[in-house]
C-alpha cells in the first residue's frame, strides 16, 4: 500500500505543473478571449436588439400614416359623394324648375288657345243667331204673303 501512495504521490507532484498551467490557461482564456468576445457579443445583441426597435416604431409610424392616410381618402371620397349629391339635387332643382316653366307656358298656351276658341265659338254662335233672326224674316215675310193672299 505504500507504494501505491508513493505513486498516486508522484503523480499529483508531476500533476501540479500541468495543472497550474491549466489555471492560467483558463486565466488567459478569460481576459484574452472570453471578456473581449462577451463585451462584442453583447454590443451587437443591443445593436441589433436597437435595430429591431428602431423597425418596429418605424413600422408602427408607417402603420399609423397609413391609417391617416386611409381616414384622409374616406373623407375625400365622402366629400365627393356629398357633392356629387349636392349637384344631383341641384340639377334635378333646375330640371324641375324648367319643367314647371313649360307647364305653365303650355298652361298659358292652352288657356290662350282656348279662350280663343271659346271666343271664335261666341262670335259664331251670334253669326249664327244673327243668320237664323234675319232667315226667320225672310222666311216670315215669304210665306206671309201667300198666307194672306198677297202678292209677292
Amino acid at each position: 500500500m505504500q507504494e501505491i501512495l508513493q505513486q498516486v504521490g508522484a503523480l499529483l507532484v508531476g500533476a501540479v505543473p500541468t495543472a497550474l498551467l491549466f489555471i492560467v490557461l483558463v486565466l488567459a482564456y478569460q481576459f484574452l478571449v472570453q471578456g473581449p468576445l462577451t463585451e462584442t457579443l453583447k454590443k451587437r445583441r443591443a445593436l441589433t436588439q436597437g435595430a429591431m426597435e428602431d423597425a418596429r416604431k418605424a413600422i408602427e409610424r408607417a402603420e399609423a400614416r397609413a391609417a391617416e392616410y386611409a381616414e384622409k381618402l374616406r373623407q375625400a371620397r365622402a366629400e365627393a359623394y356629398k357633392l356629387r349629391e349636392q349637384r344631383m339635387q341641384q340639377w334635378t332643382a333646375e330640371r324641375d324648375a324648367a319643367l314647371e316653366a313649360a307647364r305653365k307656358t303650355a298652361g298659358d298656351k292652352v288657356s290662350q288657345a282656348r279662350a280663343a276658341v271659346e271666343a271664335e265659338a261666341a262670335q259664331a254662335r251670334q253669326a249664327i243667331e244673327t243668320a237664323a233672326s234675319d232667315l226667320a224674316s225672310l222666311v216670315v215675310r215669304a210665306v206671309l204673303p201667300v198666307a194672306t193672299g198677297g202678292s209677292r
